[in-house]
Order: structure tokens, then C-alpha cells, then sequence
């Protein structure tokens, strides 16, 4: 037997099969089984009584609310991949949000939020959290170490999101958490787009990262499920927020969630080719003006993406020239593998009119810049680009018609 010891970790790919896998208490099944439960019964009243002690192992299955094996597996394998302390489960990429918010915010605080997020986020913080006496301030993406100017005594939160929704933007990560670091303040990165395959965003120095596991986690788009990993400084408020608002998943959607992590990596890089391939062949066609895509040599943040992502998945924009809304509708409408939908990440793709101007305060998106936010699927890539190439044509033709 070869007892030498492996020079270097396991990769992702690797981990995302091994861990969280408890095939030993599952009589040895390979996937980890779908626990229903609510009620746990005790052998004895000393053990029911003392089975909240926090000094015992977290993943003990006490109560059905407060997680089971099927669930923890995945929290594990989770928290692993992206180099965190531990993870929960919520039943929605807005919900991990929210949770993660109310989690280091109270009344009185102020939080700085990316100007580039996904809506519904931006939405929660207009409403709820000013519901609460919680004043919210957005700034530019692009703003680096430079956000150090916009925090006040009373700021307690930084929100990130990179790439930013619909338009792409990536943040310089590092130089603002190390400002954050530096003055007290937690950060909260929203790392749907990347996975924690592709960011790592405990080693750029973020607190707390969140996830929609609806979009690449799940991948099947039959799922709607939400993520929240954790360094170990700030496990505790999570955690403590996320039982108090009865935060849960049902085991089906987390045993499904636990099977798609196992080929996360192969379906992920698959996206990552797919996209930067439909990337370069939209950049040369005439009717797009712009390819919002930070994996491409031209993208004005594409240095600072190579230099802390390894790899891109297969979300992106693309800004058409000038041409009319029916024209331009009439093109997406005819799509065959494109389709119209809400959400990405799964196996299909997508495409579909966005409006970035209405979700901007401390920046500028030219409402004249008609833009269409694509998800690169996994179909034969030569069937999507005669797809588009047919869409274009009647791009084309409908422009004639004007």
C-alpha cells in the first residue's frame, strides 16, 4: 500500500463528490437518504432536555425545523467548496438575502449596498429594512477601496454583488474588505453568478457569501432554494437570525440540491465554455453594439475577473444597436432554444429584455441602450447559434418594416 501522503488538497471537483456524504450511517447508499421529519424522539428526558446544548455537535437531529442529515450534507459540502466555517439552508436565494441583512443590522444603522444588485434585494432594502429605521446608501460598483468615503459612524453592512445584475460590473472584492475589515464593518457578497467553484470569497476577505442554490447549486430549474455560508466570526448572528425567523428547506429540495453539487463542476465549466463561445461570436455581429461579458479581453473590469474568479458561468448581456422595441421583441419572441423565463442557472437557455435604468440611484444605465440579459444553456452550441442567427435575421427584417 502506497502510504505517501497527497501533496495537495483535494480539487473542488473532488470535494463536491466526497463531502458531505455520510454513506457509513446510511448503510452505506451513496447519496445521503431524504429525511422527513418534524418530531425526533429522545431515548431518555435528560437527553430531550439538555438538546439544545450549544456545546454539542451542531448537526445533532434534534427537531426536524432545525435541520436532518439530508440537509446538514448539504450545508457541509457547501460550506467546504467555498472555504467557509458553515452554512444553513433558506428557502430562497431572497431569503438568504434578507436573513443575511437582518442578521448584522438593526434600527439606527446605515448599510452601503452595490448600486448593480439583483432588484429584489434592492426592493427589501427600500421597504423593509427602511420599514426599520435602517437608512440605506447605494455606490458604484467600480468604487474599490474609494467606499471608505461613504462610511458613516453608524454603518454596519456592505453589500456586494459581483458580477452586478444585468450589466456585469465586477468589484474590486479585496480592496473593499479590507476598508471593511479595517473599519468594523461586515460584508455580504452575493455569489450566485460564480458558485463557490468559481469565487472564493472567504479567501478575498468576505464575512458572509450568499447564494441562490435555485439558479447553478440546484441546476434543473425545479428547485427555488436560498444559501447563507459563513466565516466563523460571524457564524453566530446568521445562525441565531436564521432560527428565529424559522428558516427551513424541505428535504426533497435539499436531497435534490446535494445530488446536483456532485456534478456542479462539470456542468459548471460546461457553462463556462458555452458562454465565453457565445460571448465571442456575439461580439462580432453588427447588431450588437456591446457583449457585457467579463471573461471577454474587452470587458473594462476583465483584469480584475481574471485575476480573483476562476471562471465564468453563463449569464452575460449583450446591448444591441439602435433599433425599435417591436423589432426587437419580435426577434426574442421567435426564439426556439432561447426561451423566455425568469431565473438561470439550469440546463436550458435563456434570453430576455432587461432595464437597468430602472434599478439605478448612484450611477447611469442609458435607458436607449436596449439590452438582453442571455443564459448560456447547455444545447449543442451550434444549434443555439443558428437560433440566433435566425433571430437576427428577423431582427433584421422587422427593422426594414419601421
Amino acid at each position: 500500500m502506497n502510504n505517501t501522503q497527497r501533496p495537495n488538497p483535494p480539487a473542488d471537483a473532488t470535494r463536491a463528490i466526497t463531502n458531505g456524504r455520510t454513506s457509513a450511517e446510511h448503510h452505506g447508499a451513496v447519496n445521503t437518504p431524504v429525511y422527513h421529519a418534524s418530531t425526533i424522539l429522545h431515548p431518555d428526558v435528560e437527553s430531550f432536555e439538555t438538546r439544545h446544548d450549544p456545546t454539542s455537535n451542531r448537526r445533532k437531529v434534534i427537531y426536524g425545523l432545525l435541520g436532518t442529515p439530508t440537509s446538514f450534507d448539504l450545508e457541509e459540502v457547501l460550506a467546504d467548496l467555498e472555504g467557509g466555517h458553515d452554512a444553513v439552508l433558506v428557502p430562497s436565494g431572497l431569503a438568504a438575502i434578507s436573513v443575511a441583512l437582518l442578521s448584522f443590522l438593526k434600527p439606527g444603522d446605515h448599510a452601503l449596498i452595490a448600486d448593480t444588485v439583483y432588484p429584489p434585494t434592492r426592493s427589501f432594502c427600500d421597504e423593509h429594512l427602511a420599514s426599520m429605521n435602517i437608512a440605506v446608501d447605494y455606490y458604484d460598483p467600480h468604487l474599490g477601496a474609494g467606499i471608505e468615503t461613504l462610511i458613516q459612524p453608524n454603518t454596519r453592512v456592505i453589500f456586494l454583488e459581483s458580477p452586478g445584475s444585468f450589466t456585469f460590473e465586477i468589484q474590486d472584492i479585496p480592496a473593499i474588505t479590507k476598508v471593511a475589515r479595517d473599519r468594523g464593518v461586515t460584508t455580504i457578497l452575493d455569489n450566485t453568478w460564480s458558485t463557490p467553484l468559481f469565487f472564493k470569497s472567504f479567501s478575498h476577505g468576505v464575512d458572509v457569501s450568499v447564494h441562490a442554490a435555485t439558479k447553478y447549486l440546484s441546476g434543473h430549474s425545479d428547485v427555488v432554494m436560498g444559501a447563507i455560508i459563513c466565516a466563523e466570526h460571524a457564524w453566530s448572528p446568521v445562525r441565531r437570525t436564521h432560527r428565529h425567523l424559522g428558516q427551513c428547506v424541505g428535504p426533497d429540495d435539499a436531497y435534490v440540491t446535494l445530488r446536483s453539487i456532485r456534478n456542479l463542476s462539470t456542468r459548471l465549466n460546461a457553462h463556462h465554455k458555452q458562454g465565453l463561445a457565445l460571448a465571442d461570436w456575439l461580439n462580432e455581429r453588427e447588431e450588437v453594439a456591446e457583449v457585457l461579458h467579463p471573461g471577454l479581453p474587452d470587458h473594462p473590469d476583465h483584469a480584475v475577473w481574471k485575476r480573483d474568479f476562476l471562471g465564468a458561468s453563463g449569464l452575460f448581456s449583450i446591448v444591441l444597436r439602435p433599433k425599435s422595441r417591436e423589432a426587437v421583441l419580435n426577434m426574442v419572441n421567435g426564439m426556439e432554444l432561447f426561451r423566455i423565463g425568469a431565473s438561470w442557472g439550469g440546463f436550458e437557455s435563456l434570453m430576455i429584455p432587461v432595464y437597468p435604468e430602472q434599478y439605478r440611484s448612484a450611477t447611469h444605465w442609458d435607458p436607449s441602450k436596449f439590452t438582453l440579459r442571455i443564459h448560456a444553456g447547455l444545447e449543442d452550441f451550434d444549434d443555439l447559434i443558428a437560433d440566433l442567427k435566425a433571430g437576427f435575421e428577423r431582427l433584421k427584417r422587422s427593422s426594414k418594416s419601421d
